[in-house]
């Protein structure tokens, strides 16, 4: 039987119910519907709504239900509406007439505003941990290779030398704003929507915040109809999950092109890669090809909702029931992208002499030369133009500014002394990078020290 059957005799199309029921995707909210209705059940026995007796009969069938479905002794029914649906008739079912009174005071619409914040509220903790296990994955990798040296990019061309350390602290920086988002967000999340009722509240003596502090919410809605109809919460989520998947598709881009034969600067280990069906050398980086390619589904996902909601009136339509779908499939990609280039990092082993030796080529230490000259009386500008001619001297001679003869740099500028060779070395070009957020390997400790502070590690 249908909740709502009265109005209308409750027959409605096969297809039509079909269409209707949200309980293959909101049955795995069958949990927070259950710890909710407990809750529900508590407030009416307390307030004396209905009598403690029979709270506490309600309670007990709920903790049955929940424990039997946890077990796999209930199977949740998929052709029922919903899980509240689901959850309701079982009860009935076991405790009888009185489990009928457990809707009391309540409506479906702040029941699945209820479930979902508590649904999400859990799923966001989730993904908190799976970001600090890959931020700590990426300090790890940092910390031995803070003074591994490679070329910085810009523009994809070769630009100044950096550490491989520094590049993979600059990750763990944005997910730690991620991890911000998230508390963000949970926290406006925490605000609790049951006794909202349809929309407009109840004419029942409730206890709001008594059930709001029963379910760990730091408050209540202040108003009814933003109470059923808020789903600003999700979209908040839907748009920090985007985020994180954008830096999630920038590191794996990064790593398509280090473990490209062209870069080499990184191998992955065989479990995090695949072959080819018809070349047999062939080692794909294909589970960082998928969080790349994942991400636009989580940016779908936020798109899908923000159109869903746009027009709609106050207060509960039934466009909403597409809220979950789109935030339930973000939320099971970005743990699952998160997993994966956690144990990427954690295992791959990275090829230092390479970067090296791409680091020496292209004249990525061209702006220390320009500083050296600046140290010597030079202006800036003047000392940018003599880099550049010396440059482009170098690759007609076939030489480095590492080999360039003293005699030739002098040609360019007469200030030029033998230790020009030591102001071009890589190491010293990296080593005197010691500002704060740069890219010395004591800058980089600092920082791999100062994320690790943060995960209160």
């Amino acid at each position: 039987m249908k909740l709502w059957q009265g109005r209308t005799d409750g027959e409605t199309a096969a297809e039509a119910d079909a269409f209707n029921s949200s309980i293959p995707f909101d049955s795995r909210m069958y949990r927070a519907d259950i710890e909710g209705s407990i809750a529900h059940a508590r407030m009416l026995g307390e307030r004396g709504i209905i009598s403690r007796g029979e709270a506490e009969i309600l309670i007990g069938g709920l903790r049955g239900i929940l424990s039997d479905i946890d077990s796999g002794a209930l199977m949740i029914d998929m052709t029922a509406e919903d899980i509240h649906t689901f959850v309701e008739e079982t009860l009935t079912e076991r405790v009888g007439e009185v489990g009928k009174k457990l809707h009391t005071a309540r409506s479906r619409n702040d029941q699945v505003a209820l479930d979902i914040r508590l649904f999400l509220r859990e799923e966001t903790e989730k993904i908190k941990s799976a970001i600090r296990g890959l931020i700590s994955a990426l300090t790890d990798q940092a910390e031995a290779h803070a003074g591994t040296i490679m070329p910085g990019y810009t523009h994809l061309q070769r630009a100044q030398p950096v550490t491989f350390g520094h590049h993979l602290m600059a990750y763990a920086m944005m997910l730690l704003r991620d991890l911000g988002r998230l508390s963000d967000c949970a926290r406006r999340m925490n605000v609790s929507p049951i006794g909202s009722c349809a929309l407009a509240g109840t004419t029942y003596d409730t206890d709001r915040a008594l059930e709001a502090e029963l379910l760990g919410f730091s408050s209540v809605c202040e108003n009814s109809l933003d109470g059923v109809s808020d789903r600003d919460f999700s979209v908040e989520l839907l748009s920090d999950l985007s985020i994180i998947m954008m830096h999630l598709s920038r590191l794996a881009e990064e790593t398509v092109l280090w473990t490209s034969l062209e870069f080499s600067f990184v191998e992955l280990d065989d479990a995090y890669t695949t072959g080819s069906s018809i070349m047999p050398q062939k080692k794909n980086s294909d589970m960082a090809e998928l969080v790349r390619g994942k991400t636009g589904r989580v940016y779908g996902s936020l798109v899908s909702l923000l159109t869903a909601l746009k027009g709609l009136p106050l207060a509960y339509n039934k466009d909403m029931q597409e809220d979950k779908e789109c935030v339930f499939d973000a939320v099971d990609t970005v743990k699952s992208s998160l997993s994966i280039f956690t144990g990427m990092i954690k295992t791959m082993r990275v090829k230092p002499e390479n970067m090296r030796a791409a680091a020496s080529g292209g004249f990525i230490n061209a702006t220390d030369l320009a500083d050296y000259l600046v140290g010597r009386g030079l202006p800036f500008r003047d000392a940018y133009k003599v880099s550049g001619r010396v440059v482009a001297r170098c690759i007609a001679d076939g030489e480095t500014l590492e080999t360039l003869p003293l005699d030739v740099y002098r040609e360019y500028c007469p200030l030029v002394g033998e230790d020009v060779y030591g102001a071009v070395d890589l190491d010293a070009c990296v080593g005197r990078r010691r500002s704060y957020g740069g890219t010395a390997p004591e800058s980089v400790l600092h920082q791999v020290a100062y994320v690790r502070e943060a995960l209160g590690e």
